[in-house]
C-alpha cells in the first residue's frame, strides 16, 4: 500500500537496551555477573507503529524528542537505517537527555523495566511543528501517561495539541500506556483528564487493562489476581462511557483474546470524523466489533503487537476501509508482528498480508462472551455484533 497522503506518528520515543541472560538470577551486591551481548533497538510508540507503518508501505512521518548524546544518535541511526526521512522531523534537544529503558528479560520469567523518560518528560504542544502538516489526514500520539508536560494540569497541553491539529482538518488519534501505579501519573485522575481530551480524539486505541486501571480500580484489582471479568458487557460499557466523552471510535486491545471495536451513535460526530479521514459515515455509524486474533506461526516476541496492531488499523484508515476491514487488518498485523523477536520485524508489506487474508489465514476461536447469542462471522472471521 501507498497511502495518498502522510500518516504522522507523534510522541514517546526511546532506546531499548535488553541484555542477554542465561538465567533469572541477579547479582547480589558487589559481584560481577557475566552476561551475554545486547541488543538494542528503538521502543516507544512513535518507533513501533511509525516503524511499522512504514514496513506495510504507508507514508509516514515520525516527531519525537531526543537529546543531542549518544543514545539520541542511536536513535536517529536507527531511524536513518530504514528510510532517511524518518529522521527529518525527529527533535533533537540540545543539552537534554534520552530517554531509555533497560529490559530484564530472563528466561521463563515476566519481563521487568527499568526506564528513564528522559526527553519524552520535556515534550510539549509547542514541540508540534503543525505549519508543516501539509496535507496529512492522519495525526496519532501515543503513550502520554510516560509524558510528563502532557498529562500534567489535568492534560492542558494534550488537548490543546489536539485541537490546533483538528483546526487543521486533520483526524486524531491517541494511544496510552499504563504508568506505574505508584507515580505521579499512576495517581492521576484519568477519567477526568480523559473526559477533556476525548472531545478532541477521533479514534482512541486503550487496551482493556489500561482501561479498567484508568476507569474502574475495583475491576482492575480483580483481573490482576487472576479473576476473568472481561467480557462483552465490560467492553460495551466502557466503550459507551468513551463515545459519550466525545470520541468517534474505541478500539480496545485485548492482547491474545484480539480486539474491540465501538463507534459512536452521534451522526454529526462520526460525520465529522469520516469528513477528516476520508470514510462513509453510514459504514462507521453506531457499530460493534469482535475480532479474534489471527494464528501465528510461532510466537517468538510480543514486543510492541499492540503498537502494531494500531499501525494496521491506522494504515486501513488512509485507505478509507470500513469498521470490519480496519478490525481485521489490525489484528493480522499485530499477529505478524509477533512471529520476530523485535516489536517490527515480523511486519511485511501490506500485501503479504493480503494474501495471507485471501489464502484463509486461520484464526484463533473468539474467547469473550456476549450478553447476545454472537452472530456469524465474516469470510474473515471479524464478527459485526451491531
Amino acid at each position: 500500500m501507498q497511502a495518498s497522503a502522510p500518516i504522522i506518528i507523534a510522541g514517546h520515543i526511546c532506546l531499548d537496551l535488553i541484555p542477554a541472560l542465561a538465567d533469572a538470577a541477579l547479582p547480589a551486591p558487589g559481584r560481577l555477573m557475566r552476561i551475554g551481548p545486547a541488543t538494542v533497538s528503538t521502543g516507544g510508540a512513535v518507533a513501533n507503529t511509525g516503524l511499522a507503518l512504514h514496513r506495510l508501505g504507508a507514508d509516514v512521518r515520525l516527531m519525537g524528542k531526543v537529546g543531542d548524546d549518544i543514545f539520541g544518535r542511536a536513535i536517529l541511526d536507527v531511524l536513518r537505517g530504514h528510510d532517511h526521512k524518518l529522521a527529518e522531523d525527529m527533535i533533537v534537544a540540545a543539552g537534554e537527555a534520552t530517554s531509555y529503558s533497560i529490559v530484564i528479560n530472563p528466561p521463563g520469567v515476566d519481563r521487568s523495566f527499568m526506564h528513564f523518560p528522559g526527553t519524552n518528560d520535556t515534550f510539549t504542544d509547542a514541540d508540534v511543528p503543525y505549519e508543516t502538516f501539509g496535507d496529512a489526514r492522519l495525526f496519532h500520539f501515543g503513550y502520554p501517561p510516560v509524558m510528563a508536560k502532557m498529562y500534567a494540569a489535568g492534560g492542558a497541553e494534550l488537548r490543546s495539541m489536539f485541537m490546533r491539529v483538528r483546526e487543521r482538518g486533520i483526524a486524531t488519534t491517541l494511544d496510552l500506556c499504563q504508568p506505574d501505579p505508584d507515580s505521579e501519573a499512576g495517581r492521576l485522575d484519568w477519567a477526568a483528564l480523559l473526559s477533556r481530551v476525548l472531545p478532541n480524539v477521533d479514534v482512541f486505541f486503550p487496551s482493556v487493562d489500561e482501561l479498567m486501571f484508568m476507569l474502574d480500580r475495583p475491576m482492575h484489582t480483580r483481573l490482576a489476581a487472576g479473576e476473568d471479568v472481561i467480557d462483552g458487557a465490560l467492553l460495551r460499557r466502557l466503550a459507551d462511557r468513551l463515545t459519550a466523552w466525545g470520541t468517534a471510535t474505541v478500539v480496545i486491545k485485548l492482547g491474545e483474546r484480539g480486539l474491540y471495536v465501538r463507534t459512536s451513535s452521534d451522526p454529526s460526530v462520526i460525520a465529522a470524523c469520516c469528513r477528516r479521514v476520508g470514510l462513509v459515515a453510514a459504514d462507521w455509524t453506531d457499530r460493534e466489533i469482535y475480532a479474534p486474533c489471527f494464528v501465528a506461526r510461532a510466537v517468538v516476541g510480543t514486543t510492541g503487537s499492540g503498537d502494531c496492531t494500531i499501525a494496521g488499523f491506522l494504515a486501513a484508515l488512509s485507505r478509507g476501509d470500513g469498521p470490519v476491514e480496519a478490525a481485521t487488518a489490525a489484528t493480522a498485523v499485530g499477529a505478524a508482528s509477533v512471529e520476530a523477536a523485535d516489536a517490527t520485524g515480523g511486519v511485511p508489506p501490506w500485501g503479504v498480508i493480503e494474501q495471507r487474508l485471501n489464502a484463509g489465514w486461520p484464526r484463533h476461536r473468539g474467547s469473550i462472551r456476549f450478553e447476545n447469542p454472537t452472530p456469524p462471522a465474516d469470510a474473515s472471521g471479524t464478527v459485526l455484533l451491531r
